[in-house]
């Protein structure tokens, strides 16, 4: 089993007062700051087996993204547990760990060693990093002058380099023109005849049952609907 998740849950604290300025949070300082809880994720239990591709489907505030996050340890559950056999590569907040006041070259080392790369594997991967991410003529500039889709496509290309058992993907075909997108799918492909371990969370419905062999649909939470990709997202689209 690749991942499973046991009774998860996920709650957050939420300000019922905002204090934005200094002034707010002194003039309140005495006053006890109160909280309201929300909870995103509530009793999970799910297992994907090794080499499936899972597709994550449902509203916005369903809890997609707080499920990936689980996933990657961006977030730690308030109760269950999660467990991940294997190395993980996630496509979540792509450019996260980016420095703006360094060149695309330096950037591409930071975010692959963030990604768990060693220089020499980073060093064997340069040239085709560069070459998929189309920026072979940036990489001597500052990263604060690429463009937002320049920046996504250099750390869709890194990510996609690095090694890992376990692809938690979150809208990511979002970066770059049609014909970049084409070849992100065409990495999704490789990845998923290679066997890999995909989770992704996407609104493009024709994509997920293009991809997925399997489909689960989130609702304030919950899994709702476990199934195939067309009887889930058929499912949906019916609600």
């Amino acid at each position: 089993m690749a991942i499973k998740l046991t009774n998860v849950s996920k709650k957050f604290k939420i300000p019922h007062e905002k204090r934005d300025t200094l002034k707010e949070s002194f003039i309140n300082f005495y006053r006890k700051r109160e909280y309201i809880d929300l909870e995103a994720l509530k009793d999970v239990n799910l297992e994907v087996s090794k080499g499936e591709f899972l597709g994550v489907i449902g509203k916005n505030g369903s809890g997609k993204s707080t499920l990936l996050k689980l996933l990657a340890n961006i977030y730690i559950p308030t109760s269950g547990e999660v467990k991940i056999d294997g190395e993980i590569s996630p496509f979540l907040e792509l450019g996260v760990g980016f420095n703006g006041d360094l060149s695309g070259h330096d950037n591409l080392y930071l975010n692959g060693v963030i990604l768990g790369m060693s220089r020499s594997k980073i060093d064997s991967m340069y040239k085709n990093i560069v070459q998929f991410a189309e920026l072979e003529d940036f990489m001597e500039m500052k990263l604060k002058n690429f463009s937002s889709g320049m920046q996504m496509r250099l750390a869709f290309a890194i990510a996609s380099a690095a090694h890992a058992d376990v692809y938690l993907c979150d809208e990511v075909l979002a970066v770059g023109d049609r014909e970049f997108q084409k070849k992100c799918m065409a990495v999704f492909e490789d990845l998923k005849a290679h066997g890999k371990t995909i989770v992704l969370v996407s609104h493009d419905l024709d994509m997920i049952e293009k991809f997925c062999d399997r489909v689960i649909l989130m609702e304030e939470g919950k899994i709702v609907k476990d199934g195939g990709a067309s009887e889930v997202v058929e499912h949906y689209t019916r609600r």
